[in-house]
């Protein structure tokens, strides 16, 4: 006669304790984010480099666009540099308004010379409120206004991206183009206020700096919070099946429509920042170039994840200031390469490294259970 012994009782697991731990993560990494942005960064880093941080802060706002863009949608946006420049200059316009004073021309109209009063589209610039406005939401209806064109056609894939490339080519064109009304090819330089405030103060940069920081967390908690609605998953699923989703009775061109003008919107806030952070806005930050780059960013770093899109292109413009220096011509080359493999072997970014390596772990233990 054969006795069993009885399994112990299993521990009783509180109801909803797993789902509590799951809401908690996301609370503790955004509360660790800003202890790191907030406390830990200015304690360790001299005022210049709490200003490079600012830029590259100002280029990850732009990541997080992209990866409710790309990453959810799969709108590869290759010309988010037009909504960044759109936005920077709006600020620009104003704060060059400010420095040099009522019914004063900016320096760079009076350099020239062709000018003798503010141009029309100039002066409602002057106005604090509307100029802050402008920097949102003037790339937001460029891109509505494009956004409705491309998607009604069903314009998808890589012809959305070569129209938004070009679009970023054609923008950059016509602002120096425009020597008289934009700064042409040096764009708007020497910006000394902000909002009276004096750029050249450190305190007044590190205000800059918290600005932008708190900027950046907004703007993660919003793009989450699409992600985990119900838009982000029907966002998903225009991406994974856009004809399957006409079908149920939803239109995936508004759906994509709203990604693509709140990714715009993101990054016309973070050109808006850029300006005072850098004090300068120019065709050279707007173009083909540095549309990809923001791009690149994103993907090394995992264009699905919020923490990866950031986190790669706050690592990429990093690189990108710590190598141009040793390697300015070939850096470029190695740009375009970093983008090719991380599309090429590791779709998911660096953020995928983790599921990857755990994936495989449990396939071993697989095979070594059925052997």
């Amino acid at each position: 006669m054969t006795t069993t012994t009885p399994l112990a009782p299993k521990p009783r697991q509180l109801p909803g304790g797993r789902g509590r731990f799951t809401a908690a993560r996301p609370v503790a990494g955004f509360a660790a984010a800003a202890v790191a942005l907030f406390a830990v960064a200015p304690l360790a880093l001299s005022d210049f480099r709490l200003g490079l941080l600012a830029k590259y802060l100002c280029t990850a706002m732009v990541a997080v666009g992209i990866c409710l863009a790309w990453g959810r949608g799969g709108l590869l946006t290759l010309g988010q540099g037009v909504f960044f420049g759109l936005g920077g200059y709006a600020m620009a316009m104003h704060l060059k308004i400010a420095d040099a004073g009522p019914g004063n021309l900016p320096d760079f109209m009076q350099l020239y010379g062709t000018a003798t009063e503010l141009p029309w589209w100039w002066r409602p610039f002057a106005n604090p409120v509307f100029a802050i406005a402008a920097t949102f939401l003037l790339p937001m209806a460029v891109a509505a206004i494009l956004g409705s064109f491309i998607f009604r056609r069903r314009v998808k894939g890589a012809y959305f991206a070569i129209l938004s490339q070009a679009l970023a080519a054609a923008f950059a064109i016509w602002l120096v183009g425009q020597q008289a009304t934009t700064g042409g090819t040096n764009g708007l330089t020497d910006i000394q206020g902000f909002f009276g405030y004096d750029l050249n103060d450190p305190v007044n940069q590190r205000m800059v700096y918290f600005v932008i920081a708190a900027a950046l967390l907004l703007l993660i908690a919003l793009a989450r919070q699409l992600m985990h609605s119900r838009y982000g998953e029907l966002l998903v699923a225009v991406r994974d099946s856009e004809e399957r989703v006409r079908f149920l009775g939803y239109d995936p061109a508004n759906v994509k429509l709203v990604a693509y003008v709140v990714a715009a919107g993101m990054a016309g806030l973070a050109g808006a920042l850029f300006v005072p952070a850098v004090g300068i806005i120019s065709p050279a930050l707007v173009g083909i170039v540095p549309s990809i780059e923001l791009v690149i960013g994103a993907a090394v770093g995992g264009r699905a994840s919020l923490t990866g899109a950031v986190l790669g292109a706050i690592g990429v413009a990093w690189a990108r200031t710590a190598l141009s220096e040793e390697f300015p011509a070939a850096w470029t080359y190695f740009q375009g390469l970093l983008f090719i493999v991380a599309l090429a072997f590791l779709p998911g970014g660096l953020a995928s490294l983790a599921a990857i390596v755990k994936r495989r772990r449990a396939n071993r233990g697989l095979a070594g259970d059925t052997v």
